[in-house]
């Protein structure tokens, strides 16, 4: 196997060999998947039926909920048809594209997260020019910059990645397509060129993450300021969602791909993987709507409305 063209296929990691464990990782995946579908789903539905959701802040909520569909229907399904049938294959373009797909909706969702904070710092930092800096056409940039650095960053990744000549095999240790186990594969000293896009990506991230922490260090300095009781637990209740999204995403990520190589293992790696990449976004809905009366009230009428019609 002298290079990446001369594979038709990869071997994917199996959940399980025994065909009742294999249908026990059939059924799991499918409730989370169907309760992602249908959480993120909602909260689309609401954002774009319901009209006093028309603000920014639900703006770049229905985003995440976009991406965490695409994120979990990129990965998911595959997994689970594997297990049904008894195959651990997938094509080499099938490859390709789901590694694309996973890096641009993972990118996309981490700088959408940055834009959120920098929301949440304008308008409980800077009110009086929230309607200014915050506006309709601002927002539709933000948001289409994030879209477009997230497509760049997964060419990148996707092209960098695939022209590695590959020699060690054609089998991952992971239930799909991702960088470090293609680069497993690759020959010698190959994998350097896709190392450096890594180096400079994760330096990107890391900036994101710094401005993340700065905005909320000033966000609650501001907040617990407010004299009001009632004031402080409105400015909470909008930031501790999107506060418990990031530290959910970024703590299972870091774990995922910097634990100590003492504690690493197959298993524990598909785990972890599992933990950031699949329960996120079934989970993230439930946080979004937890704290959020504006938008639990929306989805009370949507539902009710539902009911009715079917009276």
């Amino acid at each position: 196997m002298s290079n990446g063209s001369s594979l038709n296929e990869f071997h994917l990691q199996a959940f399980a060999n025994t065909r009742d464990l294999q249908l026990l990782h059939f059924s799991l995946f499918l409730g989370i998947y169907l309760a992602a579908l249908l959480g993120n789903g909602l909260i689309i539905t609401a954002v774009a039926c319901d009209h006093h959701l028309h603000t920014p802040m639900y703006f770049f909520l229905l985003n995440p909920s976009l991406l965490d569909l695409g994120s979990i229907s990129t990965t998911v399904p595959k997994s689970m048809g594997n297990s049904l049938w008894n195959t651990r294959v997938i094509s080499y373009s099938g490859c390709a594209a789901q590694l694309f797909l996973v890096v641009f909706f993972f990118t996309e969702e981490y700088f959408l997260l940055t834009v959120m904070a920098y929301d949440r710092y304008i308008a409980i930092c800077q009110p009086l020019h929230y309607g200014t800096l915050m506006g309709s056409r601002a927002c539709v940039k933000m948001a289409a910059a994030a879209w477009a650095s997230g497509f760049l960053t997964a060419v990148l990744h996707s092209a960098s990645t695939f022209s590695i000549p590959l020699c060690q095999g054609n089998t991952m240790d992971q239930f799909f397509c991702e960088i470090p186990q293609i680069l497993k594969l690759s020959c010698s000293d190959d994998y350097l060129r896709e190392v450096g896009v890594i180096v400079v990506s994760a330096c990107v991230m890391f900036g994101c993450f710094i401005f993340i922490v700065v905005s909320y260090v000033q966000i609650f300095t501001v907040v617990l300021r407010i004299p009001s009781e009632q004031g402080r637990h409105k400015a909470f209740s909008t930031c501790l969602p999107h506060l418990a999204v990031v530290s959910l995403f970024v703590s299972t990520a870091m774990f995922a791909y910097l634990k100590p190589p003492s504690i690493s293992s197959p298993a524990l790696d598909v785990v972890m993987t599992v933990l950031y990449s699949v329960v996120p976004p079934a989970v993230n809905p439930l946080i979004y709507s937890m704290r959020n009366k504006e938008l639990k009230d929306a989805l009370r009428k949507m539902i009710q409305l539902v009911q009715c019609q079917h009276q």
